[in-house]
């Protein structure tokens, strides 16, 4: 009886964790047939998917997608109603834009039952501003919920609002970073920063001291990422959401994440960083099995050491030679904050205009 016992709670286990892995295997599923263009290409679906697989199929999508209807139908509303003083042939778009712009940032008077009401736009939180404490921290869905968000769900729910409405995107990185960039008829390519509300030129960005020209001509920051570079982008956070909920799995579902994803974007940090930190870790845990702490020691008794070893090395050194440099999280604060405090310096003065 009791080992009938014992066998039964392994089962149980067993089912436990696959059933578990489906909701991520169905999120990697869904964004790898929009890559291949085998189902309709959606960033709202595929984020969504992510967030869903992190809570492990509890997602109220239906309420997400109803507050997402209603911040599109706000959008159009604006649209219909207001008249810019914009003159080029893409003044359509133009006014997309700006209609998801206002939404994202500006409060807004609206008549609700022959009453005028302010319409309280979403705010920066900086609390756990990188998800440490609580991943769910980044994700859209509390953003949703809370009118509280940060440099990752601000501009995955604009990018979500612009689509919804028949309008296009462009997530663009900078360290630790994700904002829009857009291109009009009037002025080319500028940049629209949510966290913050203002339009930044591209010289705020590089103020940082973070960005390395090779990075910026290998795509690797201040890209424009395309749509299924943005997937690519997905596919990243998926793998981060996994390692959270399963910290000691073997590393294949965030090397399958990161090489689908460089696929896609060959420059993509995020992906490259993934791919080389995880082959880290597996290394990590050769020299534990081993029990040494010595390098030298693992590399020389085990093959597969040493060719994990080499290979992080050649990854690491490949992600420098590309330009890419990390920025300490309490600079990259000071750095946001800059944005407010210096506004001036760095606000793009043709939207004075």
């Amino acid at each position: 009886m009791k080992q009938q016992l014992t066998f039964l709670l392994i089962i149980i286990t067993i089912l436990a964790k696959a059933q578990s892995n489906r909701f991520y295997d169905d999120s990697y599923q869904t964004i790898d047939n929009m890559l291949n263009d085998k189902e309709p290409y959606s960033f709202k679906t595929a984020v969504f998917s992510v967030e869903n697989a992190y809570y492990q199929g509890k997602l109220d999508t239906e309420e997400l997608n109803r507050k997402v209807r209603f911040l599109a139908n706000f959008c159009n509303q604006l649209v219909d109603n207001r008249k810019l003083n914009y003159t080029e042939r893409d003044g359509a778009k133009v006014s997309k834009y700006a209609a998801v712009y206002t939404v994202m940032c500006q409060t807004t008077p609206v008549i609700a039952r022959n009453d005028t009401v302010k319409y309280k736009p979403f705010t920066y939180d900086f609390e756990d501003v990188f998800g440490h404490k609580e991943l769910s921290n980044l994700f859209v869905s509390k953003l949703l919920n809370t009118q509280k968000g940060n440099c990752n769900s601000m501009p995955y729910l604009y990018k979500i609002l612009a689509e919804e409405i028949g309008a296009d995107a462009n997530l663009a990185l900078a360290p630790n970073h994700v904002y829009i960039k857009h291109n009009i008829k009037s002025i080319g390519w500028f940049n629209t920063e949510l966290t913050s509300g203002i339009f930044p030129i591209d010289a705020w960005l590089s103020a940082s001291g973070f960005i390395h020209l090779d990075a910026i001509k290998n795509g690797v920051f201040m890209k424009a990422l395309n749509n299924k570079e943005s997937l690519a982008l997905l596919l990243v956070d998926l793998a981060t959401a996994y390692n959270r909920s399963f910290p000691n799995n073997d590393g294949s579902f965030a090397l399958k994440c990161a090489e689908r994803a460089i696929q896609i974007h060959p420059y993509l940090a995020n992906a490259l960083l993934l791919q080389a930190e995880t082959h880290t870790k597996q290394f990590q845990k050769l020299m534990r099995e081993q029990n040494t702490k010595d390098i030298q020691v693992t590399t020389l008794n085990n093959p597969k050491a040493k060719e994990l070893f080499d290979t992080m090395n050649k990854e690491y050194s490949h992600i420098h030679k590309i330009g890419y440099r990390s920025m300490p999280e309490e600079m990259y604060l000071d750095w946001l904050v800059s944005l407010k405090t210096e506004r001036s310096k760095y606000e793009d003065v043709r939207f004075k205009k």
